[in-house]
């Protein structure tokens, strides 16, 4: 069973004269990842440096953003492998204050940045995921998306052409009953393509 955060945790740590903001958040892959790191750098448009770590399967990466290679990213993953979690993004932005530290104390602020945000962190179990595809004519389309949003699953991707596909993301535990739902509301004529992930 894996664990990921339930929600975004921060710190802020001064190290001789420069600062390091620390942020641990869930994220569902990759390309969300990217996404915040890249919200970091255009909220932090002073910072010398935006290093990451991300845990998330086959999708896990780090980027220690101009610090000498393994100070940063190397430090912030190996925190967040040893909080054991999963689908997280940690992040350190760093605000240069003019005195180096060297590559031990770069290690050491950034292991004690994303520690010091994980440190009261309240985790979830991570819930597997699974996406259906979903093929239907307009008047189907609309009953699914009316029971997707009354069963609490994320409003569904839609693309509108001759028919209208649905994206649905839901618990792969759901993905029997959301079936069977399916067959029910379009009585055999919405075409399933599902993608677990």
């Amino acid at each position: 069973m894996s664990r990921t955060l339930a929600f975004p945790v921060s710190s802020a740590l001064e190290v001789r004269r420069s600062r390091f903001l620390g942020s641990a958040l869930p994220v569902a892959d990759r390309e969300g990842a990217l996404a915040e790191v890249a919200r970091l750098r255009a909220e932090h448009p002073g910072a010398a440096h935006v290093c990451w770590a991300l845990l998330a399967g086959g999708q896990s990466g780090m980027s220690d953003d101009g610090e000498p290679s393994g100070t940063a990213g190397r430090p912030i993953l190996e925190v967040l492998r040893h909080h054991e979690l999963e689908g997280v993004l940690g992040v350190v932005v760093r605000y240069f204050g003019g005195v180096k530290l060297g590559a031990g104390g770069l290690v050491r602020a950034y292991t004690d940045a994303i520690a010091t945000a994980l440190a009261d962190a309240e985790t979830v179990e991570r819930v597997r995921e699974t996406v259906l595809e979903l093929r239907a004519d307009y008047a189907d389309a609309e009953r699914v998306r009316r029971w997707a949003d009354a069963e609490g699953f994320a409003e569904p991707e839609a693309e509108y052409g001759a028919d209208v596909v649905l994206r649905l993301r839901l618990p792969e535990t759901e993905r029997a009953a959301a079936l069977r739902a399916i067959a029910d509301l379009g009585q055999g004529r919405v075409r399933v393509d599902d993608q677990g992930e």
